[in-house]
């Protein structure tokens, strides 16, 4: 199943407080647990502005939707194609 990342324009969010955060992501799992187990979230990042949200779902419009009831922002919204790591360096060595 794909892998998304969504990047969450939200003004002073490196500020917002645990019990904020917490609430932010009950509302969240509560979406989730409607929409079914084809969208899951896994994890997010906080920035200063920003939240960005790495997700598997089916397709972008599950992404748009779960924003769309959340009532959060989804303003950008990419699927990832590949990873990388420190061990994609490495030479073959066989």
């Amino acid at each position: 199943m794909p892998k998304y990342i969504i990047e969450r324009e939200i003004p002073n969010a490196g500020q917002l407080a645990a019990a904020e955060l917490q609430q932010i992501s009950q509302k969240s799992c509560c979406i989730l647990n409607e929409m079914g187990p084809q969208i899951q979230w896994v994890e997010s990042y906080v920035t200063d502005d920003k939240i960005y949200c790495i997700y598997i779902a089916p397709d972008k419009q599950s992404i748009k939707t779960h924003a769309e009831r959340g009532g959060f922002p989804a303003n950008s919204i990419a699927e990832v194609t590949t990873m990388i790591n420190p061990t994609t360096a490495e030479h073959d060595r066989g």
